[in-house]
């Protein structure tokens, strides 16, 4: 009954959500942690300002603990806990800046990526020094495998580790839109650790899926918590170390699919906009583009968090089509 273990994990990962997270809410709220709401954002999204930030707390210690108690063996799990929490680290100190400034700016661009970078090294080096591992990748729908000079994957691997949590920092900017994709994403990778028989990653991965879906409870709009950049870099973070240890690196993509469109919207915007003086998008990421365009947000949310749910399947169909 070992393929029950992530479900195990996304259950006490849930329950230990919503059993902490009104007391949380509260500690929150009287240290002051409220939302500065960027400016030149939505106008409907200005009311959102004083909301509790930095719940992103709600969704690391749980999923950490529950993963822990459930994982049968201890290997891989601290190295993927390390990314995590290390991500979740220089996210809190984002949002902490954030509050102490009174602004919707913390931390300057080129320090995020520095903490974010050195936090993605350890991860990396793990993989190339693990026999099974290594600068192996696995291209989808074929069923080959290249291997890259170990300075050519650490730079890749880098990248996609830096991307997957810049992309769910962008997604994040609805109430429970990162937490509903991630939701489906999880459990798609905790499918795919299944088959491989990564019973610590399935397990993780679990838990992941299940702190989302709690958090979900407080952060559905209107929300009465937001995660800020604590739990959105780090969900990323996770994400992607997720991809390294599983080898599904050029699946990513299409697994979290709703967080690359959401990147490459932000990406045309500026792009276009420099290079042309006009805009794409009503406004980037692309999910304040359908909101000015009349959707309501719970209606966003609804339909990006079901195209995320399309997209961890397409995944998970061409990851068994590749291997299976």
């Amino acid at each position: 009954m070992k393929w029950l273990l992530p479900v195990y994990g996304a259950l006490a990962a849930f329950l230990l959500v919503l059993l902490a997270g009104p007391l949380t809410i509260r500690i929150l709220s009287r240290l002051g942690t409220g939302q500065n709401v960027r400016g030149d954002g939505p106008q409907t999204h200005l009311k959102k300002a004083g909301t509790p930030s930095m719940g992103g707390i709600m969704i690391l210690l749980p999923t950490a603990l529950a993963a822990v108690l459930v994982s049968p063996s201890k290997q891989i799990l601290p190295y993927v806990l390390f990314v995590m929490l290390g991500f979740g680290l220089v996210g809190l100190l984002d949002d902490f800046l954030k509050i102490m400034r009174g602004k919707s700016l913390g931390l300057r661009a080129r320090d995020k990526l520095l903490g974010q970078i050195l936090v993605g090294a350890v991860a990396i080096m793990y993989v190339l020094a693990h026999p099974n591992l290594g600068s192996q990748l696995f291209v989808p729908f074929l069923d080959r495998e290249i291997t890259l000079p170990p300075w050519l994957y650490f730079c890749l691997a880098e990248l996609i580790l830096v991307a997957a949590s810049n992309a769910v920092n962008l997604t994040d900017g609805l109430d429970g839109l990162a937490a509903g994709s991630m939701t489906a994403t999880a459990i798609s990778y905790a499918a795919i650790a299944l088959l491989l028989g990564q019973w610590e990653l399935a397990v993780f991965a679990g838990a992941l899926a299940g702190a989302c879906l709690g958090f979900s409870w407080f952060n559905a709009p209107p929300a009465q918590v937001f995660m800020g950049d604590t739990g959105s870099l780090a969900l990323g973070g996770a994400l992607g170390v997720l991809a390294l240890l599983t080898k599904t690196e050029l699946f990513l993509p299409i697994l979290g699919g709703l967080y690359v469109v959401e990147a490459l919207s932000v990406i045309l915007q500026v792009c276009s906009f420099k290079l042309t003086g006009r805009r794409i998008f009503r406004m980037s990421p692309l999910h304040h583009h359908f909101e000015l365009g009349g959707w309501a947000e719970p209606k966003v949310v609804a339909r990006f968090t079901l195209a995320s749910v399309v997209f961890g399947v397409l995944g998970l169909l061409a990851f068994v089509y590749t291997f299976f």
